[in-house]
């Protein structure tokens, strides 16, 4: 299942910009990381955008429920932002709660990982919920060249 999100995450132009790289995926579980890049994308105060924040929840909820369900598309999709979003990296993990076959639940949660720190470093910023609707077979579509 690893090697079928990392397609798909590869065949998606804006995750390809954003950095996001798939470094786990299977059994309704799912992680993302993404390095800081200040000059792309930070918001005023230097932190990163919350646009990106929801974009990591986003996508890491729909990979963990495809690992279940498929082919998933979100019909509601919630943030909260705890704390100022600040890092050398960010880690996104999801999983789901709950998988029907009209709806699937997941929880996810964004990590900063602070600038010289490993990942025994990680401190929440964000979580999220989504709630994914099945749309058909799980499918990647080759990566533009």
């Amino acid at each position: 299942m690893l090697d079928t999100i990392k397609t798909i995450n590869q065949s998606a132009a804006f995750n390809r910009w954003a950095g996001f790289e798939v470094t786990h995926a299977g059994d309704g579980q799912a992680e993302l990381r993404m390095n800081w890049r200040a000059e792309d994308m930070g918001q005023y105060a230097g932190f990163l955008h919350a646009g990106m924040i929801a974009a990591l929840l986003d996508t890491v909820s729909g990979y963990a429920a495809a690992t279940q369900a498929g082919r998933v598309l979100a019909s509601h999709f919630s943030v909260n932002c705890i704390s100022p979003a600040i890092g050398q990296a960010f880690v996104a993990r999801g999983r789901v709660i709950k998988a029907g076959r009209k709806q699937v639940f997941v929880g996810a949660e964004l990590f900063a990982q602070p600038e010289g720190k490993g990942d025994d470093a990680l401190k929440l910023v964000a979580t999220g919920n989504a709630i994914l609707v099945p749309v058909e077979e799980l499918q990647a579509k080759p990566a533009a060249a």
